[in-house]
């Protein structure tokens, strides 16, 4: 009999699903396999999927976003490197401050891409946030005051699983004249997501968080003149990311994201029931054990939990040989010995941050997951603690 394995790293990843393959699928063979900027019949057939895409993406974002503002990217990295670069080259040419504000609990994307900002002549402000992972208000009003070509601040943190109050800082930056970017990649689909409330200029999705592929995404661009385009080629979807377009993929996520939109309220409710019961099973095994961020307001997926006298990698190894898949944060740190720059941000302790297990939550998980994880649990942090007590005797 197969030991039972079990998956909850879904915030760095999912598996496609298999209604999304099949929308695919025409694209790959030779129905459509024409390039979308062909006129012939091949190119049609491409092109009609694309803006059927299009169509279904804007409209389970709301808040009136049009087909022509959905901007296809390879994922959400590319994404916010365009909003974020973009938005600053584009104040630039234009004579506005080369200025970039960012939250400091922000994607390794949004802020390596301010970062980048900043090697390109400009100023990178990070935005602080209080032991809740919550943007500091007085830091984004002295940002605003300052002068900035984007402020970027994420919906859902892929660490700890806030959810950001993004509706009153888009309101701030339109008050302001700010192009305001907001990250959504683990937002859409776990939590209402609708610019109806959130008049933002920019926003991330991502395929391979909802069901679709890997290299997939989009950026909503509501004001073209608000970006300058860090690729260059032949002129394809506006200019702003031109090069041939990733046809499957498109249909891909345009299928994930009318699945994820119209699944939202069940996923939230069964995953956010799973979520709590694993932290109410851990905390009973483990007594010192905290969960971060756990009295602010959380997106149902993702928990973060560390465990006093352990460390992440070690907790990662063992629960990995019991058929366990978890991560230690972002999938993009994993590897690293330094504590998340999530949790370091948030002010919780180096000794309680290299100890820090993430579990996410997906759409197959079940009970019985919960189950495995509080059985295998004890005997792991056992072993862990005491292999570390003997390594710091």
């Amino acid at each position: 009999m197969s030991k039972r394995v079990v998956y909850l790293d879904n915030a760095a990843t999912t598996p496609v699903r298999p209604e999304v393959l099949e929308a695919m699928l025409p694209y790959l063979g030779r129905d459509a396999f024409g390039n979308p900027s062909s006129a012939h019949r091949f190119g049609r057939a491409a092109r009609a999927g694309l803006e059927q895409a299009r169509r279904s993406i804007a409209e389970v974002l709301g808040g009136g976003v049009e087909p022509g503002q959905v901007i296809f990217m390879s994922g959400g990295t590319e994404a916010d490197n365009l909003a974020v670069i973009g938005s600053a080259l584009a104040a630039r040419a234009r004579g506005g401050p080369f200025r970039v504000a960012v939250s400091a609990v922000e994607h390794k994307a949004v802020l390596a891409a301010a970062h980048a900002v900043a090697q390109l002549g400009g100023e990178e402000i990070i935005l602080p946030v209080d032991g809740a992972g919550l943007v500091s208000e007085d830091a984004l009003s002295a940002a605003l005051e300052r002068g900035v070509a984007v402020v970027s601040v994420m919906w859902v943190n892929n660490e700890v699983g806030v959810v950001q109050r993004v509706a009153p800082i888009a309101q701030r930056c339109r008050e302001a004249g700010v192009p305001f970017h907001v990250d959504a990649v683990q937002a859409f689909g776990k939590i209402p997501v609708s610019l109806d409330q959130v008049p933002c200029t920019f926003l991330t999705i991502s395929g391979h968080k909802i069901g679709a592929p890997k290299g997939i995404g989009a950026l909503i661009v509501r004001d073209r003149h608000a970006v300058e385009a860090i690729i260059h080629g032949g002129g394809q979807q506006y200019g702003i990311r031109p090069g041939t377009e990733n046809v499957p993929g498109i249909v891909g996520l345009g299928k994930a994201a009318e699945l994820a939109a119209r699944e939202q309220a069940a996923f939230a409710a069964r995953v956010g029931r799973l979520r709590d019961e694993l932290e109410r099973r851990l905390l009973a095994i483990v007594s010192d054990a905290c969960v971060h961020a756990a009295a602010a307001a959380r997106a149902p997926h993702v928990s973060n939990v560390s465990i006093p006298g352990t460390d992440s990698e070690a907790l990662l190894m063992h629960l990995d040989l019991a058929g366990i898949a978890c991560s230690s944060g972002s999938a993009c740190s994993t590897g690293a010995v330094e504590p998340s720059h999530v949790l370091t941000a948030m002010g919780v302790p180096r000794e309680l941050g290299v100890a820090a297990l993430r579990f996410s939550f997906g759409k197959d998980n079940t009970e019985e997951d919960v189950e495995a994880v509080a059985a295998a649990f004890p005997k792991i942090v056992e072993k862990v603690r005491a292999l570390a007590a003997v390594l710091h005797r």
